[in-house]
């Protein structure tokens, strides 16, 4: 710990207890004025020029480059839909009206909160709030036209109206991209003030860092049940320890945060985490919550409210008959279709298989299905045939068993087009879990036991965030995250991720 720190947190602990004080009055809710902040006195040009509103420059830039880029996409696609419609003869009305679409589409999306800055670059709620612009900008265009009897060509709002979503749409997916570019180097992030039980704050400090594109940045912690008094600890998870819970202002203060995270903490709850949001609104500091709930996706997460209550209600895991069973008829129609389209291409593997390795075409397995059931698994055969007795000798991580065409079959995931078949037979679905050998149950935790309430997946969150790189651990929670939250959307969403996967051979081995 260096001498400056040193000052600043020994300053810190003799001087808190006026905070302390303010945030345990049951009466009323008293904010620390300027000068009786607990640090030192340099800090208050920078806090006199607080932003109103949270997200700092950055993400006003970013709000900026959104909207100039929506009332472009308006003004294209009103230009083209009434050239689509009318050519070269476009009547006054209709040039009028090309002018206004791309302030009544910016006002849509404004109305719709597309432009709301806790959903910026995080959230799917971006993208759904184009659609609601849309639909408000039909019901608009319809109301209006029957208003002022005016014969509104159908074919114009046709054209228009896709043309302004696909072009919604496409704005958010590239700005998504270039912040993500930004925050994987570290940039453009949330300065974040994390606080809880150390154990709690642990966890979301890991989660936070793990994922850089939710935008957070980890300045400081404030937490309690440390092993020793907080200024004997110098840092939990690399972040540095600036007190306790009830140091949360003066560390947001001090570090001019953007985002103070709650852990889970039996004593951040009722009066004490209001009077924080309260004071943190006064500061425009955004308040975000860890209920605690690991690996819980948001569609099962809803807010149930009373009197004096709101309730977090948890939907039961999308396992009903009537989902089951979309899920099999899909699965097994894109599998139909599938093994029909890639079959001149399954030829021509098994004729390179036979050509360079004699043996058979296909490798057959025992794996463990749904609820413990077990099935055989087809791949395409990549080792040489007697691999299975070569297993205890193998030293390296370059497989010598593995055939020249078999290397090039894993390196693209050829080899298991073959499981097709298992899908279309009903053994397996396209998303799930990685199907395990028997060996591997036997050796199974209570908990990795769960991984066999759905069936095993030709690809799933395991294959689209590492494959092989993937600790047991690791490939573990994402088969169980998968369990819990599972959704045909998610699926499709999947095996779009998993193209992108297969493509730049990511942890494929």
């Amino acid at each position: 710990m260096t001498v400056q720190n040193r000052q600043i947190r020994g300053r810190h602990r003799a001087e808190r207890r006026p905070v302390e004080r303010r945030l345990e009055s049951d009466d009323r809710l008293v904010l620390p004025g300027r000068a009786d902040l607990p640090f030192a006195p340099s800090l208050e040009p920078a806090l006199t020029s607080r932003r109103a509103t949270p997200g700092g420059e950055w993400a006003r830039a970013y709000l900026s480059r959104i909207i100039a880029l929506d009332f472009v996409v308006g003004a294209i696609g009103a230009m083209v839909a009434s050239y689509l419609r009318f050519g070269h003869d476009v009547s006054d009305e209709y040039l009028v009206g090309a002018l206004a679409i791309p302030f009544a589409w910016v006002a849509a999306l404004t109305v719709a909160n597309a432009y709301e800055r806790r959903f910026l670059g995080v959230s799917a709620e971006e993208y759904r709030a184009v659609g609601r612009a849309m639909i408000g900008l039909l019901s608009v265009l319809s109301i209006a036209a029957f208003a002022i009897n005016f014969p509104l060509a159908r074919m114009w709002v046709l054209l228009l109206l896709p043309l302004l979503m696909a072009g919604g749409l496409l704005v958010r997916w590239g700005m998504r991209r270039w912040l993500m570019r930004h925050r994987v180097v570290g940039e453009l992030m949330q300065r974040t003030i994390v606080l809880g039980r150390a154990d709690a704050a642990a966890t979301l400090i890991r989660s936070i860092k793990s994922e850089p594109g939710q935008g957070l940045r980890p300045v400081a912690v404030c937490a309690s049940g440390l092993d020793g008094e907080w200024d004997t600890t110098t840092s939990i998870e690399g972040v540095p320890v600036m007190g306790t819970p009830r140091d949360a202002l003066a560390a947001a203060d001090l570090y001019d945060a953007e985002v103070v995270a709650v852990a889970s903490h039996p004593d951040l709850a009722g009066k004490s985490l209001r009077r924080l949001a309260w004071a943190l609104e006064e500061r425009g500091i955004e308040l975000i919550v860890s209920p605690g709930l690991l690996d819980v996706a948001g569609p099962r997460l809803s807010i149930r409210p009373s009197t004096n209550l709101s309730l977090l209600h948890i939907e039961r895991p999308a396992a009903a008959r009537r989902s089951t069973f979309y899920k099999s008829a899909l699965d097994r129609t894109i599998a139909l279709f599938l093994l029909i389209l890639v079959s001149p291409v399954l030829a021509m593997i098994a004729l390179a298989i036979k050509i360079s390795d004699p043996g058979p075409v296909f490798f057959r397995q025992q794996r463990v299905g749904v609820r413990g059931k077990f099935f055989w698994i087809f791949k395409f055969r990549t080792m040489v045939v007697d691999a299975e007795k070569r297993l205890a000798a193998l030293q390296t991580q370059r497989d010598p068993r593995v055939t020249k065409v078999g290397g090039f079959l894993r390196r693209y995931s050829l080899d298991e087009l073959p499981q097709l078949i298992n899908v279309l037979i009903g053994d397996m679905s396209l998303v799930g879990p990685r199907p395990p050998l028997a060996r591997e149950v036997e050796q199974y935790e209570p908990d990795a036991l769960r991984r066999l309430h759905v069936k095993p997946g030709m690809t799933g969150l395991w294959q689209v965030s590492g494959r092989s790189d993937l600790s047991w651990e690791e490939s573990l929670r994402l088969d169980l995250r998968y369990v819990d939250n599972w959704s045909v959307i998610g699926d499709m969403h999947i095996l779009f991720r998993t193209f992108k996967a297969v493509f730049t051979s990511s942890g494929a081995y």
